[in-house]
Order: structure tokens, then C-alpha cells, then sequence
């Protein structure tokens, strides 16, 4: 039996802390990405049930990482079962057009995939020399395009100051990574 399934006060805890923490901005990432409300929301609870399900395995000072990588890996799964419901209504792949059609084609090639994913794996790792709430405030702007005023409303602060740590975290990498 997982800490999901038990009644106790520790798992009611974590679950109010994963809705407060992390209903708002996980919305806003779903909204970016499905431009539906309802369906933002729904995604939502189904991460949180994922992250439930896994609540012995998820240590809740890192519950953020895993809870956004759940639904990164939830819109990879939903977009793949689309894409197959796609596929099968569409003709027979005996059919020698359909395998040239725009959409089977990726306009990115490996070369350019590997160089993004090293870029932003590099762009990540130098923000670990900012300070946590810095590093998230940036990440929360700039990679999951959360709103300053958003940003602002869930930890609490002014939009000014969320300004001031997104200056400071651009200063940061440009200072990082300006080449003479």
C-alpha cells in the first residue's frame, strides 16, 4: 500500500502541499500546450495522481522537478495515442504517397535536436550557480513562459522583484556564457 492510499495526515499533507504548489503553474504549462481549459485541468489532476502513486519514491523537497516531468512525459504519452489514433484512421501504409506527406517529415534533424538538448542542458546546469528561488523564478519565465504577474502571485512577491531576479538570472548567463 502506497502513501497515497493511506488515510494518514503525512499523505494529506503532501497532496495539499502538491495542489498548493503546484495546481497554478501546472495549469499554466497545460494552457500553453493544449489551449483548453478544462483539459489543462484534467491533465493536471492526472499528474497529480502520478505523482501519488509514486509519493513513496518522491522526496517532497524535489516533488517540482518530477511533478513537470510527469507532465512532460503525460503530453508525450497523449501525444503519441494521438498520433496512433491519427495513424489508424488515416489509409493503409501500402499506400506510397502517405510516406511522403509533410507531416511525417521532421523538419529538424538530429544534428539540430542534440545541439538544443546540450544547449539547454548547459543553460541548466549554470543556473546552478544562482540561488534556488532565482534559478526557479527564471526557469518558471523563461522555459515554461509563466507570466511575470503569475510568477509574482505564487511565491508571494512583487512584480518588480520578479523582474529583478529574472535580470539578475539573464545578467548570470550572459556574463556565463559571453565568448570574446
Amino acid at each position: 500500500m502506497s502513501i497515497a492510499d493511506q488515510p494518514d495526515s503525512s499523505s494529506e499533507r503532501f497532496r495539499a502541499e502538491l495542489d498548493g504548489n503546484f495546481r497554478l503553474p501546472l495549469i499554466t504549462y497545460f494552457l500553453r500546450r493544449v489551449a483548453n481549459r478544462a483539459e489543462a485541468e484534467d491533465l493536471t489532476q492526472e499528474v497529480f495522481l502520478r505523482v501519488l502513486r509514486q509519493s513513496e519514491a518522491v522526496d517532497v523537497n524535489r516533488a517540482k522537478s518530477y511533478v513537470f516531468t510527469a507532465a512532460a512525459n503525460l503530453l508525450r504519452d497523449r501525444a503519441r495515442q494521438a498520433a496512433a489514433r491519427q495513424f489508424q484512421a488515416h489509409g493503409s501504409i501500402d499506400d506510397p504517397s502517405r510516406l511522403t506527406s509533410p507531416q511525417l517529415i521532421e523538419d529538424r534533424s538530429p544534428e539540430r535536436v542534440l545541439i538544443g538538448r546540450q544547449t539547454l542542458a548547459d543553460v541548466l546546469a549554470a543556473l546552478d550557480g544562482l540561488n534556488q528561488r532565482t534559478r526557479d523564478i527564471f526557469v518558471l519565465f523563461r522555459i515554461e513562459k509563466m507570466k511575470q504577474h503569475e510568477i509574482a502571485a505564487l511565491y508571494g512577491l512583487s512584480h518588480s522583484a520578479v523582474e529583478k531576479h529574472i535580470v539578475k538570472a539573464v545578467t548570470f548567463l550572459t556574463n556565463r556564457f559571453d565568448r570574446p
